[in-house]
C-alpha cells in the first residue's frame, strides 16, 4: 500500500511539475517601474522601497527596477500613462497630474482650492471617487495598487509675501505643463513660466523668474528652496496623489500568491512613503515649516476664508474643468469631502 502511495505521490509530482516550471519560465528577469523624479526624493524612496518588499518576499522571483529621473520616458513626463500601458513600463508610482493630460478626470486632483485638507483628501481616494478613477484606469489597462503622495503644492517666491490673490498680480511662477494650472495662475493674475525644474533653479538664481509651486516635504525642503526664495505661502492650492500601479497583462503574468503580494507590498510602501510627505504638515506637529522658517523664510499659513478668496478668483477655472473632468465625479468628491466637515 505505501508502496502504491508513494508511486501515486510521484506520478502527481511529475504531473505538475511542467506547469510549475512553465509558471516560473514566464517571468521576465527584469521588470522595469518607473518614476519621474529622483531616488533619493520621498516619492523615489517610496519606489524603491516597493521593489525591495516585493523582491525579497518573492524570494527573487519578481526583480523590479526602478527607473528614476523619467529614464524610461525619455523625458516627457505627461507620456507615462501611455507607454505604461503599452508595456514599456511594467509598474509605476505616478502622479496623477502626468497623467491628467491623458486621463481627464484625475483634474479631479487639480481643481483649485477644492481640497480643504489630508482628511478631505483620505475621503476621495477611499470612497466612491476614488474607487470610479481605479476603474476607469482597469479598463484602460492599469491596476491601482496603492496611493501614495506627493503632498498639497504650495508656493514659495522672492519678491514678496502672499497673502491675497492681489499679491501674485504680475510675478513669474513657475508651473508644470498641465493647462489647468497655468489657467489657475493666470486667474490669480500671475505670469505661469512652464519650464523644467532643472532650469527653473536657474532662472531663480539670475532673477528671471520669481516663484514656484511645489509640495513642501517632497520638493522644498529637499532642494533647499531658501536659497532662491524667502517667502512661502501655505495655501494648499491643489492636491498631488501619486498612483502605485502596474500594467493589467504583467500583472496577470503572475500567479494569485505573488499578485497578493505585489499587493501587499504596495500598500505598505505606499503607506510609509505617503507618511513621509505629512510629516510635519499637519497640526500639532507644523516642524516642515519650522524649518522653513529657521532658514530664514516668511512663512504665511491661510485660514479657510482666506483660501475661500482664492478660491472664489479661480471660479471660472473651477466651473470650466468641472465639465472636462465629469461634473457627477466632482459632485461625488464635493459629497465626499462634506462627510469630513
Amino acid at each position: 500500500m505505501k508502496t502504491r502511495l508513494s508511486l501515486f505521490t510521484l506520478m502527481a509530482c511529475l504531473v505538475l511539475l511542467p506547469s510549475l516550471v512553465f509558471a516560473q519560465a514566464k517571468y521576465k528577469d527584469e521588470y522595469k517601474m518607473s518614476v519621474v523624479v529622483g531616488p533619493k526624493l520621498p516619492w523615489g524612496e517610496g519606489a524603491t522601497a516597493f521593489a525591495d518588499l516585493v523582491r525579497e518576499r518573492t524570494d527573487g522571483r519578481i526583480n523590479i527596477k526602478v527607473y528614476t529621473s523619467s529614464a524610461l520616458m525619455a523625458g516627457k513626463q505627461t507620456n507615462e500613462f501611455l507607454l505604461h500601458r503599452q508595456g514599456v513600463a511594467d509598474f509605476c508610482f505616478a502622479s496623477t497630474i502626468n497623467w491628467s493630460t491623458t486621463i481627464k478626470p484625475l483634474n479631479l486632483f487639480n481643481l483649485p482650492f477644492f481640497f480643504p485638507d489630508y482628511t478631505a483628501l483620505d475621503a476621495v481616494i477611499t470612497g466612491q471617487p476614488g474607487k470610479e478613477l481605479e476603474e476607469m484606469l482597469q479598463q484602460k489597462g492599469v491596476t491601482v495598487l496603492a496611493w501614495g503622495e506627493n503632498g498639497f503644492r504650495e508656493i514659495t517666491n522672492s519678491k514678496r509675501s502672499i497673502k491675497t490673490p492681489a499679491d501674485l498680480e504680475g510675478l513669474k511662477i513657475r508651473v508644470v505643463g498641465t493647462p489647468i494650472f497655468i489657467e489657475t495662475m493666470q486667474a490669480l493674475g500671475a505670469n505661469p513660466v512652464n519650464m523644467n525644474w532643472g532650469d527653473a533653479q536657474v532662472a531663480f538664481q539670475q532673477g528671471v523668474v520669481d516663484g514656484q509651486e511645489n509640495p513642501v516635504v517632497a520638493i522644498e525642503i529637499p532642494v533647499k528652496i531658501w536659497q532662491f526664495h524667502k517667502y512661502a505661502t501655505i495655501w494648499r492650492y491643489v492636491i498631488d496623489p501619486l498612483m502605485l500601479t502596474v500594467n493589467n497583462e504583467v500583472m496577470a503574468s503572475f500567479t494569485p500568491e505573488d499578485q497578493e503580494i505585489i499587493r501587499q507590498a504596495a500598500m505598505e510602501a505606499a503607506t510609509t512613503q505617503r507618511g513621509i510627505v505629512r510629516k510635519g504638515l499637519i497640526a500639532p506637529d507644523l516642524s516642515a515649516l519650522d524649518t522653513l522658517r529657521e532658514n530664514g523664510m516668511e512663512v504665511v499659513e491661510l485660514s479657510q476664508a482666506d483660501r475661500d478668496i482664492f478660491r472664489a478668483k479661480t471660479s471660472a477655472v473651477y466651473e470650466k474643468w468641472t465639465e472636462v473632468i465629469g461634473a457627477d465625479l466632482v459632485k461625488k468628491a464635493e459629497a465626499a469631502i462634506a462627510t469630513t466637515r
